[in-house]
């Protein structure tokens, strides 16, 4: 029986999708858990329950956590949430997003992991399937709440696999609903375009392809940002404008080439990026689909795009291990494989000279991630002291459970990622929708903060927090629960 099995985990199909489900078991471990501890946010878990629950329910995605009335598609724009609308009116709660989640980016490893072995067999395929799983970014992303990219991470691997086995027709079928993930997706199906459009013979219909391709990935990034994102926006505007460094554009260009490598925490992003691809990868011409994406952020004025923190390298890991695979297949290396001619010692000096440029690739890429692995969250999989529950946890827990499910709610960050899947919340620091001298007939009917929540600083910032509590409860609301930094108001 175990022999059978292991014979079957050398198939390809097998092995990759075997791979695929370990790693998606171990992130949602890790998420779910995550989630146990109360260390998700209402930034950005809460507020993308507060989308799936809307479209679950047939109505637009508005979410109270960003303000009263706030339409979502007025912020990003990912109507490609709407396919988790079935499975959450199903099994309604954040777990039903984190597991979703995570079954999305674990699928990055089939691709991936299958072309590997048409590459260089068995151990090619068990090392970058192991490579992909335990990749920084991705890893960093399926512990970072809810985001809408886990749709585009496996989408972009399948995309970047079809480019690298000359499959240009799947790759642009894998690609175009990219632009339904996230408004700046269109320029990296501009790339894929681009680089189909290269390859392709001149005067061929797959060159057209290719060209119909970037131009339609073009257009949709620029129809999205400057209509349908300000007509959904309160302000009529795109809101991250500013952010991207706008207003720089029209700067000389000795500036904008400055802003892509300085602070210098941006040289720790392009140094990662790179040896996650083992160096080599970067020969590959399937490393510039990830320049788009970098692009933006180098140039970006938020700090938080610059490092290798958050969801935002998701999509580059793929692409990186996908350029690698494709420059080990380049190299030749894997040309012959274990199909050494009988009575020869090995292979020739041209074949060793490849064959060490594809170790030392593999090495690199390795040795990331074996740094890494320690430093991002996929170690509390195996960490006990993760696993456990702690008195404040099941303190902070039983307070939460007096608040009834329908109930509105002012909640601080942490603490309001728990609600929103039962309750009506929004975010204690904000100013309530009706003025406060109607705030005991409009206002929650209950209000829970943590004052040692050291999730963020806005647009919670403690003293915001404070405030408002303390203008709750000149308004009459009843401390139920005072324990030190947890506190609970009812309504009278």
């Amino acid at each position: 029986m175990l022999r059978r099995l292991l014979r079957s985990l050398r198939r390809p199909r097998v092995l990759s999708w075997g791979q695929a489900g370990v790693f998606a078991v171990l992130y949602s471990c890790v998420a779910v858990n995550r989630h146990r501890r109360i260390l998700t946010q209402a930034y950005d878990l809460g507020i993308f329950e507060q989308a799936v629950r809307g479209y679950a329910h047939g109505e637009a995605p508005v979410v109270l956590l960003k303000g009263p009335g706030y339409h979502l598609l007025g912020d990003h724009f990912h109507p490609v949430l709407v396919v988790l609308a079935p499975l959450y009116r199903a099994f309604p709660g954040a777990v039903t997003l984190l597991i979703a989640q995570a079954v999305l980016m674990a699928l990055a490893v089939v691709p991936l992991s299958r072309w590997a072995y048409e590459v260089g067999g068995l151990r090619l395929a068990v090392a970058v399937g192991c490579l992909t799983g335990v990749s920084w970014g991705i890893v960093e992303a399926v512990a970072d709440d809810f985001h809408e990219i886990a749709f585009a991470v496996p989408l972009l691997a399948f995309a970047a696999v079809a480019l690298g086995r000359g499959r240009p027709v799947a790759a642009v079928l894998w690609a175009l609903p990219l632009v339904l993930v996230k408004e700046d997706l269109g320029l990296t199906v501009a790339a894929v375009g681009a680089l189909v459009c290269r390859r392709a013979p001149r005067g061929s219909g797959v060159r057209v392809l290719g060209f119909a391709t970037a131009v339609f990935g073009l257009a949709a990034t620029a129809l999205t940002m400057l209509v349908v994102l300000p007509s959904f926006n309160a302000g009529g505007d795109f809101d991250y404008w500013g952010q991207l460094g706008a207003g720089e554009a029209a700067g000389a260009p000795w500036e904008a080439a400055v802003r892509l490598v300085w602070p210098p925490l941006k040289w720790l992003l392009l140094a990662l990026a790179a040896a996650t691809a083992g160096l080599l990868g970067l020969r590959s011409p399937l490393a510039l689909l990830c320049l788009p994406t970098l692009g933006w952020r180098l140039l970006a004025d938020n700090p938080h795009y610059w490092g290798v923190g958050y969801h935002y390298s998701a999509v580059l890991m793929p692409l990186l291990l996908a350029a690698l695979v494709d420059a080990l297949g380049r190299t030749g290396a894997f040309a012959r494989g274990a199909a050494v001619p009988s009575g020869t010692s090995g292979p020739t000096t041209p074949d060793r000279a490849a064959a060490r440029r594809a170790r030392r690739g593999l090495a690199v890429a390795g040795l990331v991630a074996a740094v890494t692995l320690p430093l991002f969250p996929l170690r509390e999989a195996v960490a006990p002291g993760a696993w456990g529950t702690s008195a404040r946890l099941t303190q902070t827990r039983e307070m939460l459970a007096r608040i009834p499910d329908g109930a509105t709610v002012a909640a601080s960050n942490r603490l309001a990622a728990q609600l929103a899947g039962r309750t009506t919340v929004g975010l204690v620091c904000r100013e309530p929708a009706p003025p406060l001298a109607d705030a005991l007939q409009d206002g929650p009917q209950w209000v829970v903060v943590d004052l040692a929540d050291p999730s963020v600083h806005a647009p919670c910032a403690i003293e915001d927090t404070v405030r408002m509590l303390g203008r709750y409860e000149l308004l009459g609301y009843r401390r139920v629960v005072d324990d030190g930094d947890l506190r609970l108001l009812r309504r009278p």
